[in-house]
C-alpha cells in the first residue's frame, strides 16, 4: 500500500515531493479511509468485511477498483460509506483524512462528500455536516501540532442519480459559515446530466456559492457542456474527456498543429480548472490504460489550467505526491512544472482572492527553497 510517508524524489533530483507545499482540490472523503479505520468502525456496527487484515483490505480495495468501469469502481464505496453512518465514524474519518493530507505536504485541501449517503442510521443531514466539520477542525489542529500548516474546506456533493439536488444545495448554503466552501454533483455520470439538477444550481448561483461538477470522466462533451452551462461550473471534476474536442491536424519535426473545438476553447479561454486524477482515470478507463496515454500532458502543453488530484486515495492506492511523481516520471516534468500545477490549483480554489494569493505565495516560497 502507498503511504503518505513516502518521499517520492524526482528522477535525477534530491527534492522530496512530499515536503513541497501542495493543494488538493478533488479528494473524496469516503475514498480516503485508512484500512485499519474501516476494520475498527465495521466491528462497532457489526458490518462484515472481505478481510480484517489491514494490508489485505487495502489490496482488496485497489483490486476491486481496478475494473475499467466507473460503475464497478463506485461499488467499493458501499463498504466505506457503510462505516460512516455515525457521528463518531464521520468525525474519526474526517480527522484522519486531514492528518494524512498534512503528512503529504498539503497546505490546502477541499474534501468532497455526499451527506445524503450518511443518514442510514438516523443522522440528519445537518448532523452529518457538523460531525465531519468537527473531525476536520480536529485534524487541522493535529497538523498544526506537528509544526506544519493546513487549511481545509468541505465540498458538499449531491448524488446526480437521486432527486435531492435542491435540498443538498440548501444544506451547503446553510453551512457556508461552518466550513463549506462549495458544491458538487457526483455519482454515475452517463445518463444523469447536470441539467437534471438545474434548480439546485440556480439556487447556488443566487446565493453565490461556487460549484464544481463531475464531468468528462464517464461521459463526453455533452456532459461537459451541461456542467458548464446548466451547472455554471467554475471547475470540471476530472474533465479529461475535454480532449475529445481537440484535434491534432498534423505533426512534423517542428511540432504539432492542433485545433480546439468550441467547448475546449471556451474552457481554455476562461481558465476553467480541470481537476485531473490520472490514476483514477486509468482505473475507470476514462482516458487510456497506461499513464503515457493519458491526456494530461496534451492539456498541459496546450495551456489549460490543469491540476493534479488523487480522487480516491484508498481505491487508487495513491497520494498527491505519488500522482505528481508518476506524472513527472512519465512526461519528464521538473519542479517548475509541478509548481505550475500547484499555482493552478491555488488560483482555482474556492476561497476569497486574498486567500488564494496567500496560497500562491506559500507555494512559490516552498518551491523556491526546495
Amino acid at each position: 500500500m502507498t503511504t503518505v510517508t513516502e518521499d517520492y524524489v524526482l528522477p535525477g533530483g534530491t527534492t522530496a515531493i512530499r515536503t513541497l507545499p501542495k493543494i488538493s482540490l478533488h479528494d473524496h472523503l469516503d475514498g480516503g479511509l485508512r484500512p485499519q479505520t474501516i476494520i475498527d468502525l465495521a466491528a462497532t456496527i457489526g458490518y462484515e468485511l472481505p478481510t480484517t487484515d489491514a494490508v489485505e483490505l487495502g489490496e482488496w480495495f485497489s483490486t476491486q477498483s481496478d475494473s475499467g468501469s466507473l460503475v464497478e469502481y463506485l461499488k467499493a464505496f458501499d463498504v466505506t460509506t457503510a462505516v460512516m453512518q455515525t457521528k463518531e465514524g464521520l468525525t474519526r474519518v474526517a480527522r484522519e483524512f486531514v492528518q494524512d493530507l498534512g503528512s503529504d505536504g498539503v497546505i490546502y485541501g477541499e474534501i468532497r462528500w455526499a451527506p445524503e449517503q450518511h443518514v442510514a442510521r438516523g443522522l440528519t443531514l445537518d448532523e452529518t455536516v457538523e460531525a465531519v466539520q468537527a473531525g476536520l477542525d480536529a485534524g487541522v489542529e493535529d497538523v498544526r501540532a506537528t509544526g506544519a500548516s493546513i487549511r481545509v474546506g468541505q465540498l458538499i456533493s449531491a448524488m446526480r442519480h437521486a432527486d435531492r439536488g435542491l435540498e443538498i444545495a440548501e444544506l451547503a448554503v446553510r453551512h457556508r459559515d461552518n466550513g463549506v466552501v462549495g458544491f458538487d454533483i457526483a455519482g454515475a455520470e452517463a445518463g444523469f446530466p447536470a441539467g437534471n439538477l438545474r434548480d439546485a444550481f440556480d439556487f447556488l448561483a443566487h446565493n453565490y456559492l461556487p460549484a464544481t461538477v463531475h464531468a468528462g470522466e464517464a461521459d463526453g462533451l455533452e456532459s461537459i457542456k451541461g456542467a458548464l452551462f446548466d451547472g455554471r461550473a467554475l471547475r470540471l471534476g476530472h474533465g479529461v474527456r475535454l480532449a475529445e474536442d481537440i484535434t491534432v491536424e498534423s505533426e512534423d519535426e517542428e511540432g504539432s498543429y492542433v485545433v480546439l473545438g468550441p467547448v475546449a476553447q471556451w474552457v481554455k479561454d476562461r481558465e476553467i480548472a480541470l481537476e485531473l486524477a490520472p490514476s483514477s482515470n486509468l482505473q475507470t478507463n476514462a482516458w487510456g490504460t497506461e499513464l503515457h496515454e493519458h491526456a494530461f500532458d496534451l492539456l498541459y502543453q496546450l495551456g489549460f489550467r490543469v491540476t493534479v488530484n488523487t480522487d480516491n486515495r484508498l481505491m487508487s492506492n495513491t497520494s498527491l505526491s505519488r500522482e505528481l511523481f508518476q506524472l513527472a516520471e512519465t512526461f519528464g516534468y521538473d519542479l517548475d512544472d509541478l509548481q505550475v500545477f500547484q499555482l493552478n490549483a491555488a488560483a482555482a480554489a474556492f476561497l476569497p482572492l486574498e486567500d488564494r494569493e496567500d496560497l500562491a505565495d506559500q507555494i512559490s516560497a516552498g518551491f523556491e527553497s526546495a
